[in-house]
């Protein structure tokens, strides 16, 4: 199977545009559900670490949790690309949902008995990692299905917007739940926000899609490796995600080395998701082009650096704000692409390999971090996992600067 040519839409974003496909009937119960549910894992990513650097003051197993819960996306990639295109992806949430509802409540009962080891926790994580991993796959694909065609960017951008606004406004809520009831209250709400987003998925409408009978997940890398320009995008999606770790994984020794406790791991977080979400918001939908994505790229990049090298927690915040703003900008511009240049068939697949591109990388990335940061100290991981950054940056925008050569004599030609 071959990737369908498809141009792309006219630019629609900024604010007017993000609240008309937002509330719209048949997006909005969708997004209300995957916000209250992304906060929900905010309240567990947090709970968990809390959890494991309050048991072990350990740097490097922060890593190996994260570890723990990305895996899966890496290792059944496979399966989820071929259940979101063969199965009714809207039943697929629907069972995954109520199975991480469960299996978080069962670890908040466990909790709150004191038995929640460090191995408990990991084994649990790995749970919902495994959970997570079908999730991805199925969500990502139907977004598009809950909207007009020309409204897809827009669209990527809002649901990019649900997990940075969580990211946003879960880790700090989660903090006051944590220091104001306990770990085990924080992965209560955890499975309660599975709940809500079962509820709007049961009302929204989402129209018939042509289902393959026999996929494999060898179809959508065959269709990447013919177009090269979708290659490209998803090495954005890898690099953007490989960056971003530290502020993921690290939080708590972040705050550590500017003498916080633990906990202030929520305000970093929650100030990245704030730079993320007025990116979503100011220019999500736009189209997207190799110096634009270049660009924002170098803003996160500046952010992280930031974050890593200055010494007052204040400017420290800043500074996530500011790698926030170009992670968002970055990612959804490059997930849209990779959406609409395939057929809604093989749309499945090729978002299954975006979950390996943007949540498979996490494993290997949180090692790297936990060992970076366990050697030279969080913030010193911060501003040197920024460099892949830097680097495909610049070699996006020798690639613009060729596709405006080329396109120049055409633009000035009498015919054209």
């Amino acid at each position: 199977m071959s990737a369908t040519p498809r141009t792309a839409p006219a630019p629609r974003g900024g604010a007017r545009s993000a609240w008309r496909v937002a509330s719209a009937r048949n997006f909005g119960p969708y997004f209300i559900g995957n916000a209250a549910s992304a906060s929900g894992s905010w309240f567990h990513n947090l709970a968990a670490s809390v959890l494991v650097y309050q048991l072990t003051h350990s740097a490097l197993l922060l890593g190996i949790l994260n570890f723990c819960q990305y895996l899966p996306v890496l290792a059944l990639a496979p399966w989820a690309g071929r259940v979101a295109d063969a199965c009714d992806r809207r039943r697929v949430l629907l069972v995954t949902q109520s199975a991480a509802a469960v299996t978080s409540g069962t670890l908040a009962l466990v909790a709150s008995t004191d038995h929640a080891t460090v191995a408990v926790v990991f084994a649990f994580s790995l749970c919902l990692g495994s959970l997570n991993a079908f999730t991805n796959a199925a969500q990502m694909a139907m977004v598009g299905s809950l909207v007009p065609r020309e409204d897809i960017p827009q669209a990527i951008a809002l649901n990019a917007i649900t997990f940075n606004l969580a990211r946003a406004i879960g880790p700090v809520c989660a903090a006051a739940v944590i220091a104001l009831y306990g770990v085990p209250a924080a992965f209560a709400v955890n499975s309660l926000s599975f709940v809500i987003f079962i509820v709007g998925l049961l009302l929204v409408s989402i129209p018939a899609v042509p289902r393959a009978v026999r996929t494999s997940l060898r179809e959508g890398i065959v269709v990447l490796r013919s177009t090269p320009r979708l290659l490209g995008y998803l090495l954005v999606v890898v690099t953007v995600s490989f960056a971003t770790d530290p502020v993921n994984t690290e939080g708590p020794a972040l705050a550590h080395q500017f003498a916080r406790s633990p906990i202030w791991a929520g305000a970093i977080v929650g100030v990245f998701g704030i730079g993320a979400v007025t990116a979503g918001v100011l220019i999500g939908g736009r189209h997207a082009t190799s110096r634009r994505i270049a660009g924002t790229m170098t803003i996160m990049g500046c952010g992280l650096v930031g974050l890593g090298v200055v010494q007052w927690f204040a400017i420290a915040l800043l500074f996530a704000g500011v790698a926030g703003f170009g992670y968002l900008s970055s990612n959804a511009a490059a997930t849209a692409q990779l959406q609409l240049g395939v057929a809604e068939a093989i749309r499945g697949r090729i978002m299954a390999i975006w979950s390996v591109a943007f949540l498979g990388i996490r494993p290997i990335a949180s090692l790297i971090d936990g060992i970076l940061a366990d050697t030279i100290g969080a913030q010193g991981a911060a501003a040197l996992m920024a460099i892949p950054l830097f680097v495909l940056a610049s070699r996006m925008l020798v690639l613009a600067r060729r596709e405006e050569r080329v396109a120049a004599p055409l633009r000035t030609s009498p015919s054209g």
